[in-house]
């Protein structure tokens, strides 16, 4: 990755694709996401990530209650 990109966190992620935090983090742990670690403590996204998920069509399923339609 180029030094350069823009990086943004778990919580600028979650927002951006209507996700909650937990989800991202889910996703980075099962590397269904790249991530970069600037240092020990810190996981920040590459916005290239976020485009690519977005690019692709993924969005979130939002599961509908039982009788609800």
């Amino acid at each position: 990755m180029v030094p350069s990109a823009k990086l943004i966190t778990i919580r600028e992620a979650a927002n951006r694709l209507g996700l909650k935090e937990s989800t991202i983090r889910k996703y980075i742990l099962k590397r269904q996401i790249a991530y970069v670690k600037p240092s020990v403590r810190a996981v920040r996204i590459p916005i290239e990530e976020l485009e690519r998920i977005l690019a692709a069509g993924l969005r979130p399923v939002i599961p509908q209650a039982e009788g609800a339609r």
